[in-house]
């Protein structure tokens, strides 16, 4: 696996298309950290780490409305490692009118965009989420 981020959104946005409960991923402290900033903006109901004597796993727990549509509409990864993209703090803008989040890696760590303005920091700008 090359691209640990790519894999984590494709396998909630799988789980999500098949209305699966709780998706598992293998852990890392990145992966931890978007996972934590996802379920802090309301997009994920809840996750578990669990240590193993190996790398550990994520369990995640999808969240759903009272229709049974996921609350995750989509996942777009938009930094690859082929073409990464940055951003300044002055050039963010509101994803789908405020519905949306971008998530960004900036020297503070994990943040979102409105997270990103409010430090005055820009990064790399990791995927969007609606």
């Amino acid at each position: 696996m090359t691209d640990a981020i790519s894999d984590l959104l494709t396998r909630i946005r799988n789980a999500a298309m098949r209305n699966h409960t709780v998706c598992s991923v293998p852990a890392s402290n990145l992966k931890l950290r978007i996972v934590k900033l996802l379920k802090m903006e309301g997009y994920l109901r809840n996750y578990k780490l669990i240590r193993d004597n190996k790398q550990g796993i994520i369990k995640i727990a999808l969240k759903y409305t009272e229709e049974g549509d996921s609350v995750i509409t989509e996942l777009n990864r938009i930094s690859k490692p082929s073409v990464r993209t940055y951003v300044k703090n002055k050039e963010l803008t509101k994803l789908k009118k405020g519905f949306g989040i971008t998530v960004l890696s900036t020297p503070k760590g994990i943040l979102t965009d409105r997270q990103a303005q409010k430090e005055k920091v820009g990064g790399e700008v990791l995927f969007n989420v609606w």
